[in-house]
């Protein structure tokens, strides 16, 4: 026998790709693989737009901070903090506020009062910066995601599968949500 098989399981040539080889027993082992999947994804989407941001002209910015300037700039439509945090999915609103303050401290964001309520947008400099960001994410991703995942040529066309893909995402998030909500009440 292989020194690298344990009885009764597969060459490691075959086994799942985990960080959590005890979460992959059982008819749902393939779960444990598509969260490490997800983890892996998630940190180098972290890293690329964080560095996407310091190449378009702003450094030092997190990832909540760019996530928000560009939730903020969606649809140039004034937005309250609570449906920030809502689309984004954050459940600590001071997160979600400690960005906003250091955007609009930086230019890039501005509030203005309704009634109670503050209505955050995107200043000229914060449109400027998320449209350089485009720029830049244009020319370093979506030519080489053109080549990679098959779309017409860097067309614009979306590669297949993509749509259906953020489709299961947004689904998993749901049912990550649930049992995050069931795990709290045990």
């Amino acid at each position: 026998m292989d020194s690298r098989t344990a009885p009764g399981s597969r060459p490691a040539s075959e086994r799942p790709i985990l960080s959590s080889s005890h979460l992959a027993d059982g008819d749902w082992a393939g779960l444990s693989e598509l969260e490490f999947g997800l983890i892996v994804a998630g940190h180098a989407f972290d890293r690329w737009i964080v560095r996407c941001m310091a190449a378009a002209g702003v450094p030092d910015l997190t990832v909540t901070d760019v996530l928000v300037l560009h939730h903020v700039h969606h649809r140039e439509r004034a937005k309250k903090l609570a449906d920030i945090c809502f689309t984004l999915n954050y459940e600590d609103t001071h997160v979600v506020s400690y960005a906003l303050r250091k955007l609009a401290g930086l230019g890039l964001v501005s509030s203005e009062k309704v009634g109670k309520e503050a209505l955050w947008s995107t200043t000229k400099a914060g449109r400027e910066t998320v449209e350089r960001y485009r720029r830049v994410r244009d020319r370093c991703l979506l030519a080489s995601a053109a080549d990679g995942l098959g779309a017409a040529g860097g067309s614009g066309n979306v590669a297949p599968g993509l749509a259906e893909l953020a489709g299961i995402l947004r689904a998993l998030s749901g049912l990550y949500d649930q049992a995050a909500r069931a795990a709290a009440s045990l």
